[in-house]
């Protein structure tokens, strides 16, 4: 990292680090891609060609090249200075691809959404995997959404669940029992590289709560229900076959009632109302 550029906000110091492997390490790891595979039809009908969104913690910029290969303008925001340099890297490497979308990054911390100033409204804006975890006021993110997000719009959010079922199954029977329950409480650690940060895991209720009066949740459904936590990329690697039948499984029955809010991670849709 010696003269980079550092980030200020202590996640994004963290995620700095890890900025180098992080693609290695989740983006282009099967279970990584089996999971981002269930969001992206999500985006692409919530957010129709030519619209113009917002995207919070973008990491490496993989949702936001896809969504502007597809006709989609993205500003991709994230806290950590290294992500966003390799963003802007990867886009350097991949412009002969062709981009029908506008595709601008900037370093920007969530916590930091209030400052953000822009000609007209987003049509929409969406967080996936975990960045909105890091969080311990989801309100106060909830309301710079607000004046930045055109009534009416869309907001979809991806972050891990209180209660992953293949998670307490899997650390169960292997007699971690600490492990399986670690999401109970709502707070917890996780670690990024060699960093410790906290992370929180609030439930459908809260975060509803968190962004009311300004957006109405519409829908919810389970991102990797049967396709395991990223941490168990060797079995999945080596058993191919078995995590097709997972993602299978996982297209049939993830918006079901009383399953849906156990997966690894919860995909929230929300309508910016006008309160």
């Amino acid at each position: 990292m010696t003269g980079e550029r550092v980030s200020t906000h202590p996640a994004g110091r963290a995620f700095d680090r890890v900025a180098a492997s992080y693609d290695d390490a989740f983006t282009k790891t099967a279970i990584g891609c089996a999971q981002r595979k269930q969001v992206w039809p999500r985006l692409l009908g919530a957010f129709p060609p030519g619209s113009c969104i917002l995207e919070l913690n973008c990491g490496t910029g993989e949702d936001a090249r896809f969504l502007a290969m597809q006709g989609r303008s993205v500003l991709a925001c994230d806290a950590s200075a290294a992500m966003i340099a390799v963003a802007r890297s990867r886009e350097r490497t991949q412009d002969h691809l062709p981009s029908r979308g506008r595709l601008e990054y900037l370093e920007i911390a969530n916590e930091n959404l209030n400052s953000l100033s822009v000609e007209r409204p987003f049509d929409g804006a969406f967080s996936n995997f975990s960045g909105l975890n890091c969080l311990v006021d989801l309100k106060t993110v909830a309301f710079a959404l607000s004046n930045l997000i055109r009534i009416d719009g869309r907001l979809l959010i991806c972050v891990w669940s209180r209660l992953c079922a293949v998670e307490v199954v899997w650390f169960m029977a292997h007699g971690q029992a600490k492990k399986a329950v670690r999401r109970f409480s709502g707070r917890a650690t996780a670690r990024v590289g060699e960093t410790t940060i906290s992370v929180s895991y609030p439930s459908v209720r809260e975060i509803r709560k968190a962004f009311f009066p300004w957006f109405r949740l519409t829908t919810r459904r389970a991102v990797g229900l049967f396709v395991p936590p990223s941490y168990l990329e060797p079995m999945a690697r080596n058993h191919p076959r078995m995590l097709a039948r997972l993602e299978s499984i996982d297209r049939l029955c993830t918006t079901w009632p009383g399953i849906r809010d156990f997966g690894d991670h919860m995909l929230l849709e929300f309508v910016r109302c006008n309160p």
